[in-house]
């Protein structure tokens, strides 16, 4: 098939390699020239573990290509995905500038029907603006339809390739066939593809982010219990992963969640609530607990040592939100380190992967 992937960030790039080592031709879209050239040269402009391996063999075999044109790649292509940045606002929401204002070009551009997909995460409803921004300009048919990603950085190639499921939400007859012939090579071993309508699928990625965070906070609240009690959390936690009803996986005790989707994610689903009247109780009470989690290893420094820090030598190992990414977006050692430098500490800090993502020197 012949797909256009529209930004190259950590999905896109992700997406648009994995789809063309699967034998589709794809085109990867952005506005950064100097990147674009990059990327023609067969640089990564991300870490991502074995992202690298698949991008230049594709690049070779001439089935992955980047261009900053639009025009020229939509023209080309069967299927667009708009892979773009909805950072989130003051108020928590999710901006979506970058995507409408891209809807309203390719509008302008189709000229046969196309499959327009929205893999970036929304919130509800964004399937119905993005289908009003085509319009706008658009004269033949198309389908918008909501597809959203479910990678965790540093097994995104895997989650990709091999994934637990596959959530689509289309109510078009003729997009779900295209998609069906699309992610079958990804499903052959009998995975879901869970169709369902536009809505339904944008609240999905949002709910089990939401709660996958929920999980995680959860579990904080044990550890921080144990430690004035004397319990041991990763005996707790080995007792309660394995009851089948909860699981075991994001029961680990740290310091707080980060990156670039749990904090937007949860932030805007609360904002999308909000909005139609409904408070999540349980969700804001998760974003609170997780900030006050990202400085509780400072404040046993600080309570160690005492609150003046001054004339302290400190080492950091790890900037990253994770092991194996270089994403530091929203990363709880930043925030130690805002909150040990104010006291006065002298910090050195390390990461294997994302030293030059981090302004931290």
């Amino acid at each position: 098939m012949q797909i256009a992937v529209v930004g190259t960030g950590y999905v896109g790039l992700v997406t648009g390699t994995c789809f063309a080592e699967t034998g589709n031709n794809v085109i990867c879209v952005d506005i950064d020239a100097v990147k674009v050239e990059k990327m023609k040269n067969g640089e990564v402009p991300i870490y991502e573990p074995h992202l690298d391996i698949l991008f230049e063999r594709n690049i070779k075999e001439g089935r992955l290509a980047f261009t900053t044109d639009l025009k020229s790649a939509i023209e080309q292509a069967q299927i667009i995905f708009l892979a773009l940045p909805t950072p989130p606002g003051e108020d928590g929401s999710a901006d979506l500038s970058y995507i409408l204002n891209v809807a309203e070009e390719l509008g302008k551009i189709i000229t046969e029907y196309k499959v327009i997909i929205d893999k970036s995460t929304v919130p509800v409803g964004t399937a119905e603006k993005v289908t009003a921004a085509v319009a706008k300009n658009a004269t033949i048919d198309f389908d918008v339809v909501s597809n959203p990603e479910f990678l965790r950085e540093g097994f995104a190639v895997n989650d990709f390739l091999k994934p637990d499921r596959v959530v689509i939400g289309t109510r078009s007859a003729k997009a779900k066939q295209i998609l069906e012939k699309l992610y079958k090579p990804f499903v052959r071993q009998g995975n879901p593809v869970i169709f369902m309508d536009e809505k339904s699928a944008e609240l999905t990625k949002y709910a089990a982010n939401s709660f996958l965070a929920t999980k995680i906070t959860f579990m904080n609240e044990i550890a921080n219990y144990c430690e004035l009690i004397g319990a041991d959390v990763d005996a707790v936690r080995r007792g309660m992963g394995t009851d089948t009803r909860i699981g075991n996986r994001f029961l680990f005790p740290g310091i707080g969640y980060g990156g670039s989707c749990f904090p937007k994610d949860v932030q805007a689903l609360v904002k999308s609530g909000k909005e139609v009247g409904y408070d999540f109780e349980i969700i804001n009470s998760v974003m609170d607990v997780n900030h006050r989690q990202k400085v509780t290893m400072a404040q046993k420094i600080k309570a160690y040592f005492g609150d003046d820090l001054s004339g302290k030598k400190l080492a950091l190992w790890g900037l990253s939100f994770k092991p194996d990414t270089d994403d530091i977006r929203e990363a709880p050692a930043l925030y130690i380190i805002d909150e040990l430098v104010a006291a006065g500490a002298e910090i050195t800090a390390y990461d294997p992967a994302a030293m030059q993502m981090s302004k931290v020197k």
